[in-house]
C-alpha cells in the first residue's frame, strides 16, 4: 500500500510540475532551444523524487506519462487563453 501511495504522489507531482512548463512551452517556436528546455527541465527533479521515494525502474513509464499529461494540460490552457485570430 505504501508503494502505491508513493507512486501516486510521484505521478501527481510530475503532472503538477509540468503544467506551468507546458504553458510556457507554448509561447516558443516548436523545437527551439526554449521549447526543448521547458519540455525537459522537469526530468532531473522527477528522477530525484523517484529515487528518493525508493521506487524502481518500473515506475519510469508512469512518471513520464504523468509529465506528458502535465505538458498537454499546460499547452491546452495556454491555447485556450491565447486564441489565434486567423482573419
Amino acid at each position: 500500500m505504501e508503494t502505491v501511495l508513493k507512486a501516486a504522489t510521484l505521478m501527481v507531482l510530475a503532472t503538477l510540475v509540468n503544467i506551468p512548463l507546458g504553458y510556457q512551452r507554448q509561447s516558443y517556436p516548436k523545437f527551439s532551444f526554449a521549447w526543448y528546455f521547458y519540455v525537459h527541465i522537469s526530468i532531473p527533479a522527477i528522477i530525484y523524487f523517484r529515487i528518493k521515494s525508493g521506487l524502481g525502474w518500473g515506475f519510469i513509464p508512469f512518471s513520464i506519462s504523468s509529465a506528458v499529461l502535465g505538458q498537454i494540460i499546460g499547452g491546452r490552457t495556454y491555447r485556450k487563453r491565447h486564441p489565434v485570430n486567423e482573419d
